[in-house]
């Protein structure tokens, strides 16, 4: 285990804004983990564990509390053989993308459509991260953790992380929603020790559930294609959206989408116009719901890609993709809070729709 007195966030977050922290603890091994996460709580100091840190947003104040980081890289192997599939437990801080590349190598199915996405894989269950129309939650069998609440290693099915769309039973006790209604914030009452997933082997893709994936293979919904093609394809989707990470492009300097699509009653989104994007919101919300598109709330409330609040302001919208608040070199946590008050507000005023950040927010209100 290291151990550093101060560090500042910015130099550990993907937008690249935050003051300092009290303390930097990287822990080696999962005794150093637990102990550091434990010793936290036992002195009531303030506690943020740190992944990639590609889906927060750090006050200029920083952090008065120890910042703890998972150091292991560890990916374990158990083939299912007669089923045809394979189960594999990964340490919650190796990279979430060496995991995805791993597994399109070796024909392990299921992941390849969620290349690219920067952070850790701890953080991975939390969030249900997804995308082109793959969730996390697809394959996870097993999150073993360390339960604040108990002191106690705690491993969750799959049903019982409860997933949902970018959400979690682990997300919801920063919301103080969880089992013991406590608000754990900034790290989660169940901290991710590592991940299990079970996928089957093969070389084909899991069917695309993605209109613009599907269209950059030249295939159509619903088919499958070389898992190497669509990990390819992702990573240009994304790339072309400023979405992988390149220290010499700031519209790389972001948290990703900074506003999940928002799920609509039925009352509310008939309310939106007719032209406005609808997909299905899942059968988890009430008959009618729809999930409209954050991006295209955005743009129609006239907030176009590159927006700023001023000329050569340090915070706007990514030239690339209008969901994704970036810093320009030189911007403040103040300046990407205001950028986003002012944007929310103006969807808000536009459509009568309250969009909710995805990352999670230290130091700063929203």
């Amino acid at each position: 285990m290291t151990q550093r007195a101060t560090t500042q966030l910015a130099d550990l977050t993907t937008l690249r804004v935050g003051g300092a922290a009290g303390a930097l603890v990287d822990a080696n091994s999962e005794s150093e983990f637990i102990d550091a996460v434990r010793t936290a709580d036992a002195t009531q100091t303030p506690l943020l564990v740190l992944g990639g840190g590609s889906n927060i947003l750090v006050s200029d104040d920083g952090f008065c509390g120890t910042v703890v980081r998972d150091d292991r890289h560890d990916l374990s192997i158990q083939d299912d053989g007669a089923c045809g599939g394979v189960s594999i437990t990964v340490s919650a801080g190796m990279p979430w993308d060496d995991v995805v590349a791993r597994a399109v190598e070796e024909g392990w199915v299921g992941l390849e459509a969620l290349s690219g996405i920067p952070g850790s894989t701890g953080a991975t269950p939390v969030q249900n991260v997804g995308a082109y129309g793959a969730e996390v939650a697809d394959w996870t069998a097993l999150v073993r953790t360390w339960d604040r609440h108990e002191n106690r290693v705690r491993s969750l099915a799959r049903v019982d992380c409860e997933f949902g769309y970018r959400d979690s039973l682990l997300k919801r006790t920063m919301r103080g929603l969880g089992p013991d209604g406590h608000l754990w914030h900034p790290t989660p009452r169940y901290v991710v020790l590592d991940v299990t997933f079970q996928m089957r082997f093969g070389t084909l893709s899991s069917p695309i559930r993605y209109a613009q994936l599907a269209q950059a293979l030249g295939i159509e919904l619903g088919q499958r294609a070389p898992m190497v093609d669509v990990r390819t394809a992702v990573l240009e989707l994304r790339g072309s959206k400023g979405m992988v990470l390149d220290s010499d492009d700031f519209d790389t300097w972001s948290a990703g989408s900074f506003f999940t699509n928002p799920i609509l009653n039925a009352a509310a989104a008939a309310a939106l116009p007719a032209d406005a994007p609808r997909y299905p919101a899942g059968d988890a919300h009430p008959e009618g719901s729809i999930k409209a598109s954050a991006a295209w709330l955005i743009e129609n409330a006239g907030y176009g890609r590159g927006f700023a609040l001023a000329d050569h302001a340090g915070a706007s919208l990514s030239t690339k993709h209008t969901l994704a608040l970036t810093n320009r070199g030189n911007a403040s946590a103040a300046d990407v809070v205001a950028l986003a008050r002012a944007i929310r507000q103006g969807v808000r005023d536009a459509f009568g729709v309250n969009l909710v950040p995805e990352p999670v927010t230290l130091g700063v209100d929203l």
